[in-house]
């Protein structure tokens, strides 16, 4: 089970958002017994880029996923 201040990542786009499969993302809130979650994005600054409420299908809880966080593209 998720939890609050859990980190996760999304397992599919969000539509109608920009955030997208893989990116990661801090839960917030918890609402309908698990079933749907309010997600924190952020950038690597730590400035908030958005809260999407999202439902339990399309995250995962990275706990146990022993991966370096990377950056696909770079803005210069």
């Amino acid at each position: 089970m998720i939890k609050e201040f859990e980190r996760i990542v999304l397992t599919e786009d969000l539509k109608d958002s920009s955030f997208i499969k893989g990116d990661v993302g801090t839960i917030v809130m918890i609402h309908q017994d698990n079933k749907m979650y309010e997600v924190e994005f952020f950038a690597l600054n730590g400035s908030t880029l958005g809260v999407e409420t999202v439902p339990a299908n399309q995250i995962k809880s990275t706990n146990g996923i022993k991966k370096v966080i990377h950056i696909d593209e770079l803005a210069v």
